[in-house]
Parts: C-alpha cells; sequence; structure tokens
C-alpha cells in the first residue's frame, strides 16, 4: 500500500505519494520522481592525482553512455598498458563513475595496478530500467575496443586509449552490481565477438550481486521477497522474466546460460565475511570451476569484513590488502 510523505515550510505543504520505498537507499513517487538517500557527491577528473599522481578525464561514448579514464604516471611515452573497464556499485539505481567514492577508489586501482581505467557511466533504474545498464556496458566495452581495430575510422578515437592501452591486456571489472554487470558481460563475449577480435583476459567479480528464490548461506531464509536484495532486483528490472530467477540475478538457476561460456581466461572473485551475499558467491565459484571452463578462478575472502568495505573506506589495512589484490591479478 502506498504512504505519503508531507514537507512543510512556512509558507508551503506539499505531499507526495510514495510508490516504491527502498530506504535507506531510495524512494520513487507517484509522480515519477525518484528520491536517491544512498551516494556519494560527483567530483570533477584530476589532471593528476595528489595522492596517487593518476591523471584522469571524462569523456562522452555515445549520446546515452559516458564514462571516466584513467591513466597513471608512464615511465616513457610509448608506453602500453593493461585495460581495465570498469562497473560501478549502487544497485543499478545509485552512484556514479563520476562520484567521490568511486573516483577515489579507481585512483587507487589504476595506480596499484599500472593500468588503463574506463569507468562506465552506465544509465541507472528506474528512470532507464535494466537491461539499460547491460547494454550500455556492453557498448562501452565495445567502444573501447574499437580502438584496436585500426580499419575503424567512424568515430574519433580517445588518445589515451589509441597510444597506451595493451588489447593483450584487456579486462573487466565492478563491485555488487558492477561485478553482477561484468559477470553477464563475461558471457555476453563468450557468445558475441568484439570489434578488432579483442579477447578478455580476465574478469573481477568484487562482493557480486547475484540472489535467487531458493536461500543460500546467510541469505534470509524467511520473507525472502521482504528482503532489500530481493526487492531491489524487482524495482530495477520489474518485466525480467523469472523475476529473481532471472539468469542475470541468479546464474545458479536451472536453465542458466552455461558458466562454461564465460568469454575470459581468468576470474577473480572478492567476498566478504558479513556480506549476505558471500554464499552465493562461493557457490558461483564453485560453479564455475565445474562447469568445464577452461580458465582459473581466483577466490579471496576477507575476514570480518562486510559488502564493499573497501570503497567506504580505502585506508584500512584489509582496504589496502583487498585492491593490492586486486591490482596484482591485472599486472600479472
Amino acid at each position: 500500500m502506498a504512504t505519503t510523505t508531507t514537507t512543510t515550510t512556512t509558507t508551503t505543504t506539499t505531499t507526495k505519494e510514495v510508490l516504491i520505498d527502498l530506504s535507506p537507499d531510495i524512494i520513487q513517487y507517484t509522480d515519477g520522481t525518484v528520491e536517491r538517500l544512498f551516494g556519494s557527491p560527483h567530483v570533477p577528473p584530476s589532471p593528476e592525482d595528489p595522492t596517487t599522481g593518476v591523471s584522469s578525464k571524462d569523456t562522452t561514448i555515445s549520446p546515452l553512455i559516458s564514462a571516466r579514464l584513467y591513466i597513471p604516471k608512464l615511465t616513457h611515452p610509448t608506453q602500453t598498458l593493461p585495460i581495465l573497464v570498469y562497473y560501478h556499485c549502487g544497485g543499478f539505481c545509485l552512484e556514479s563513475a563520476f562520484s567521490f567514492l568511486h573516483h577515489r577508489y579507481i585512483n587507487l586501482l589504476s595506480a596499484a595496478s599500472g593500468a588503463l581505467v574506463i569507468s562506465v557511466e552506465y544509465r541507472l533504474a528506474p528512470e532507464h530500467p535494466l537491461p539499460a545498464a547491460y547494454d550500455d556496458s556492453w557498448e562501452a566495452l565495445k567502444w573501447v575496443c574499437s580502438h584496436a581495430d585500426l580499419n575503424q575510422t567512424h568515430f574519433e578515437k580517445d588518445q589515451w586509449i589509441a597510444n597506451h592501452g595493451d588489447f593483450n591486456r584487456v579486462y573487466i571489472g565492478g563491485d555488487s552490481a558492477g561485478a553482477n554487470i561484468a559477470h553477464n558481460i563475461a558471457l555476453r563475449a563468450g557468445s558475441e565477438p568484439l570489434p578488432g577480435n579483442v579477447k578478455i583476459l580476465g574478469a573481477i567479480l568484487s562482493h557480486p550481486y547475484f540472489w535467487g528464490s531458493n536461500p543460500i548461506g546467510n541469505e534470509p531464509k524467511e520473507d525472502i521477497e521482504q528482503s532489500l536484495s530481493y526487492r531491489t532486483w524487482v524495482f530495477v528490472y520489474p518485466t525480467a522474466a523469472g523475476g529473481i530467477d532471472n539468469p542475470m540475478i541468479n546464474p545458479l538457476i536451472d536453465g542458466a546460460p552455461s558458466l562454461s561460456g564465460l568469454g575470459c581466461s581468468k576470474i577473480l572473485i572478492c567476498l566478504a565475511e558479513k556480506d549476505e551475499l558471500t554464499g552465493r558467491g562461493l557457490v558461483y565459484a564453485e560453479k564455475v570451476k565445474k562447469s568445464g571452463w577452461k580458465g582459473e578462478v581466483e577466490v579471496v575472502e576477507v575476514e570480518g569484513e562486510d559488502h564493499c568495505f573497501h570503497i567506504y573506506d580505502t585506508e584500512t589495512e584489509k582496504a589496502r590488502n583487498l585492491i593490492k589484490r586486486m591490482a596484482n591479478f591485472i599486472s600479472q
């Protein structure tokens, strides 16, 4: 049942009817407006970050998609770097590639890994329900890979990518919803070619947002439909066939595309002990290993920490160690 919220000032009284309340994250009203309760402010790119020395800039990929690019300090003018196409967290409806939290985090990851990072600003639900974010993320990856095709002349190439990107070392990755996107992009890359015949070398799935109707680990066993993870998926993808058991949110469900089709050579899965998503993440890792997929699976579970802890506070020892683990996965 819809509820109401009333805001009173000295001159006016405004009543808005709530359509969907996903507090403490987001509220949608019946008039179509959305109130985002969680997130960090947008910050500009840095010509040279004072902490890491990483330079960043913003670019437009298409009328619907933009990105923030990061490049670490070069050792020589013709140096080539591994490429990471990154998808931010936020439940498909919050946060941004341009937010303070992600800007700080990607600066650190780019510096530690020596990677050229393209942090994708995909469209958010509910204004743009899924599969918009999946489509935008795939188009952004194709745009990056198009720089490897010398015959591509229909767009103005970004010089950082064209001059310094190593297309033999292309990675995708993300945290939470972004890790879900990375998984689905890896599956798509296993069956659909990328421009320049580029192959994804590795994928980083950090605290991946997977869910389903059959509880795993410490997921809620009762009132499953009232859990925030369940309700968020229905909110961001109301037309998903199968609902919470759609293969894009539940890759473990019978009938989901085989994980043997993942289009990359290695996967790093990062989990946290206190995160309710961890049990499903561990089962996912085992299912990948047993699927017949020929790649390498690496799993790290951080004791005593919760969901995406390394983004919210990058200065703790455990956060620094996890970022270093991701960086080593990219740079090795």
